[in-house]
């Protein structure tokens, strides 16, 4: 590596599993990349909710991944492992990470990085891989969803839902979201819902199932909602977990399962396989990255903390008051 780069580099550690009090200033080694990876100077990271699972530890990092926070970040490669061939020193890239972006420097599979999509500056693009990995890999990839399509997005105007609504209709679906209070179903019909249902005041499976039910369902909600997502589905439906912000362990009746074949699935988008995950980059790339550059995909940012913040920014996103992402700046 370059001898102008520092020695060593401040992160965010947690002290033990808990609140947000317990994410703490640190300062460790500089890492080194390996072969295939490359250094990454982080601008900013992205905020997501595996990261509020690992600190209350509910979420223990994969075998062999760093133990700090932070799965995406913004910034420029300083440093490259054997075997990489894109990227040069001195490019600035967004990154899927396997932790450790709550820090100064951030290794990275060089496949996982992206080239920041024209317009979007560094604070923004640190809040874009998590979610649009997640949407894509999940909805597009495994779910299929077409244009034409019915698609109902739980969480509207979150991080995940502001990405959903957007991707459903850049790719002709007609898209269904549900948030409350009124303030985020607006938010939602402004990114482009068709519908955005005020989940506190109606209900949103006899809503859908007068629009025909919903092809596919992304929902992070769990909990009351997985029987009511098998209702609000149609035929041939295919429903997706990613979170569960209201439990998982319930007693459903599985019977609509096979009376409408419905598909039920989840996943975790950090254990997957680097080449998946490589392979996810390459069609955001292709597909996706134009539709931000027109403005047809706006990415949503809703507040950036500096990192010695983290926990103030953890304590926002467990409000749920948030808009789209929360991002720390580092640099």
């Amino acid at each position: 590596m370059s001898s102008n780069l520092p020695a060593a580099m401040k992160v965010m550690e947690m002290s033990a599993p808990g609140g947000p009090e317990v994410l703490k200033s640190a300062v460790r080694p500089l890492p080194k990349p390996q072969v295939g990876e490359v250094l990454i100077q982080v601008a900013a990271a992205g905020v997501n909710g595996p990261d509020l699972m690992q600190r209350k530890g509910l979420y223990p990092p994969p075998a062999g991944a760093p133990d700090l926070l932070g799965l995406e970040v913004s910034g420029e490669v300083v440093a490259l492992g054997d075997r990489v061939k894109r990227w040069s020193v001195g490019d600035q890239v967004t990154a899927l990470t396997n932790g450790g972006g709550y820090a100064e420097y951030c290794p990275v599979d060089a496949l996982h990085c992206l080239p920041i999509p024209k317009g979007v500056g560094l604070r923004d693009a640190a809040g874009v891989p998590e979610t649009y990995f997640t949407v894509w890999s999940n909805v597009f990839m495994g779910a299929g969803l077409a244009a034409g399509e019915t698609f109902l997005v739980h969480g509207g105007a979150g991080g995940i839902g502001t990405t959903a609504i957007q991707l459903g209709k850049a790719f002709g679906a007609k898209v269904i979201a549900t948030d409350s209070p009124e303030e985020r179903c607006a938010i939602c019909r402004h990114l482009g819902a068709d519908r955005a249902i005020d989940y506190r005041q109606e209900d949103f499976v006899e809503i859908v199932r007068k629009e025909g039910g919903a092809n596919v369902i992304l929902d992070i909600v769990g909990g009351p909602n997985i029987e009511r997502n098998f209702k609000a589905a149609t035929h041939d439906g295919r429903i997706i977990q990613i979170a569960f912000a209201l439990g998982s362990k319930v007693d459903i009746n599985l019977m609509p399962v096979m009376l409408k074949r419905l598909t039920y699935t989840g996943s975790t988008l950090r254990t997957r396989p680097a080449a998946f995950k490589a392979r996810v980059a390459q069609e955001l790339e292709a597909k996706v990255w134009p539709q931000i550059e027109s403005g047809r995909i706006r990415v949503v940012t809703h507040h950036a903390f500096p990192l010695a913040e983290a926990g103030k920014a953890h304590a926002l996103m467990e409000s749920s008051q948030h808009i789209g992402k929360i991002v720390l700046i580092v640099q």
